[in-house]
């Protein structure tokens, strides 16, 4: 190997290349691992050398996933620092909150240009009648500073997991300020703090007071602790790449690249067959993050709990992606006032976002629908005091998951997902405080307005409406029958399983919302989504052939096999997992690791060509 093949070879490792980005499923991850980690074990136990050596390696791994953005990350790095620095030297109220504010304004205003500047734009274009164009005004610094024309400047890339560390940065600095942590006194602790690689570019988020006094401990892996650690990656690199892979490049994908060329049963399994994709393709990132972290001693916190055994719209948020919602309960929905009061905040988003709904919908019938709602809250509220608390809360409720859907996306699709997450636990709220004859009556009710509207104005919608509020009147039906019949014998396994199949029904036709959004360019988000979307609900709210079924079936045979197979161990109860997730980790090392040789022979089995990109890189 002469020179110039050594240069060129330096050249490949040192520079970005954005066909080979550092994805945990890629080989080039696990060469870069294994070299960090035999490095890192020279180090383990001085903590301030791993630390620092930690950091940069992370933001090595965020530049050869995401090129020139790492100078914002450590922006934004350098900013929490200072603040919070400053924030810990002063007892005055007034300057503290100063500094609080100043972060949190510079940190929402960074992830808002990268992230909304085409929404906003596209709003305020809407709006005035303009023509106003985004420009790239990080692109244009780059370029004048290296006097060339290399970004371009009329488009705004997304920086991979933007979202993720301006959170993490913005929960320190408010914890900072609570007096809940001490800031860290040194830099190069606090940027490994908010970068530390496995979980940067997709979570899960870290809270200081979870991660921070880890800093400072030395290195300590038991020998189950490292079998347990292989479990998780071992566990995430099958869901993502034997299951969320398979399930997208498959079936998944097509159907929704084209919805009109399948049927409507092809349509529909596909939202439920999505529904375990981006389970598998998420906590499957979130399982090799916890693995990886756990092998050179640190912990990331749990982000999902089995979400699709939720019994209902609001358990099913307190098991998927638990690190996010934990962050906008303890950010956002507290401070709006929570479950005691509705605050001037409280009003501001919801109206916000309504005056934005009205804009990009451009319909005239929703602002009349928005203002009536409004009004009816309204006399509620000063008919009905004892409402009030009540009102407060399902709206602090509603602009929690409003916001929650804003922040995985600039595109109308993800506030609408968002908005129907937050009713559907409304829904759950007012269903269950209620006595089952009235529960009966409240399903008829929609049942029945289906029934009426899909005569009146035939639409596909109506049709699935109907459907749905009919299998949810007549499953009430039969269980306040029962009751009225045999008060004294209760089934509660099948509740749950009712409640269960209920809430993934439920989630899963979200999700069309969701996956329509996803992955777009910004310029053209809101209207191909919007597309999407309509196409899916007007193919399977269309006629049914079911004799097609069958042949669906056997032509997609492994595709619903991979389906079924996964719902099903996502089923199985805790105690089971617990009981083989300890035996694999107890095997002694040579079979363990015979284990892993041929865990990986079958995993490459099942590698594609073309690997995909894990979902929430996107946000």
């Amino acid at each position: 190997m002469n020179l110039q093949n050594i240069l060129t070879f330096f050249q490949n490792i040192f520079s970005f290349d954005e066909a080979y980005p550092l994805l945990f499923t890629q080989f080039y991850f696990w060469a870069f691992f294994a070299i960090v980690f035999a490095f890192f074990a020279l180090l383990k136990n001085k903590t301030l050398l791993r630390n620092t050596y930690l950091f940069f390696v992370s933001l090595f791994f965020y530049y050869k996933t995401s090129g020139s953005f790492v100078i914002i990350l450590i922006l934004i790095t350098l900013l929490g620092f200072l603040l919070a620095r400053r924030m810990g030297k002063t007892q005055r109220t007034g300057t503290r909150k100063f500094l609080l504010i100043s972060g949190v304004v510079i940190n929402l205003f960074v992830l808002f240009y990268f992230k909304y500047a085409y929404f906003f734009v596209d709003a305020v274009n809407t709006l005035c009648h303009t023509q106003f164009h985004v420009v790239n005004y990080f692109a244009v610094w780059v370029n004048d500073l290296t006097s060339s024309t290399r970004f371009d400047v009329g488009k705004i890339l997304l920086p991979v997991g933007i979202s993720f560390y301006i959170f993490q940065s913005i929960s320190y600095l408010v914890d900072v300020y609570r007096r809940q942590v001490e800031p860290i006194t040194n830099v190069l602790n606090f940027g490994f703090y908010v970068s530390f690689f496995p979980g940067l570019v997709a979570g899960p988020i870290i809270r200081a007071n979870q991660f921070v006094p880890q800093l400072y401990r030395k290195y300590f892996l038991s020998r189950r602790q490292f079998g347990i650690a292989l479990f998780w990656i071992l566990n995430g690199l099958a869901k993502k790449i034997i299951m969320s892979d398979y399930l997208a490049v498959n079936f998944v994908d097509r159907v929704f690249d084209n919805p009109v060329l399948f049927t409507p049963f092809e349509n529909l399994s596909a939202l439920f067959i999505y529904s375990l994709q981006v389970y598998a393709d998420f906590s499957g990132y979130t399982d090799i993050a916890i693995g990886v972290a756990m092998l050179m001693g640190f912990y990331l916190p749990q982000n999902f709990n089995s979400p699709y055994k939720a019994t209902n719209a609001g358990n099913f948020w307190k098991r998927w992606h638990i690190s996010l919602s934990n962050w906008l309960k303890d950010y956002l929905y507290i401070p709006l006032g929570g479950n005691r009061k509705a605050t001037v905040a409280t009003y501001l988003i919801i109206a916000f976002l309504a005056l934005v709904a009205v804009l990009v919908s451009g319909s005239i019938v929703l602002a009349y629908i928005l203002a009536i709602i409004a009004v009816i809250l309204i006399l509620v509220a000063l008919i009905f005091p004892n409402a009030r608390k009540t009102i407060s809360t399902n709206v602090n409720n509603m602009d929690t998951m409003l916001l929650g859907g804003f922040w995985h996306g600039a595109s109308w699709n993800f506030i609408i997902w968002g908005g129907l997450n937050g009713l559907g636990i409304l829904v759950y709220k007012f269903w269950k405080s209620l006595k089952y004859y009235w529960r009966t009556l409240a399903a008829f009710v929609p049942f029945a307005a289906c029934i009426i509207i899909s005569r009146l104005a035939p639409a596909p919608i109506w049709n699935i409406g109907c459907v749905w509020t009919g299998a949810i009147f007549v499953g009430t039906l039969i269980k306040h029958l029962y009751t009225l019949l045999a008060p004294n014998r209760n089934i509660p396994w099948l509740d749950r399983t009712w409640g269960i199949l209920q809430t993934f029904v439920f989630i899963s036709f979200t999700r069309l919302f969701f996956r329509s959004g996803s992955n777009l360019d910004p310029a053209v988000a809101n209207q191909t989504a919007w597309n999407t979307a309509k196409a899916m609900v007007g193919q399977i709210g269309s006629a049914w052939d079911a004799s097609l079924i069958p042949d669906i079936l056997f032509t997609y045979r492994y595709v619903f096999l991979m389906f079924v197979a996964g719902m099903i161990i996502h089923w199985i109860p805790e105690r089971w997992k617990r009981w083989y997730r300890y035996r694999f980790a107890t095997l002694p090392i040579w079979l363990l690791l015979l284990v892993v040789v041929v865990s990986v022979f079958v995993l490459y089995q099942f590698v594609t060509a073309d690997l995909q990109p894990f979902i929430y890189f996107q946000f």
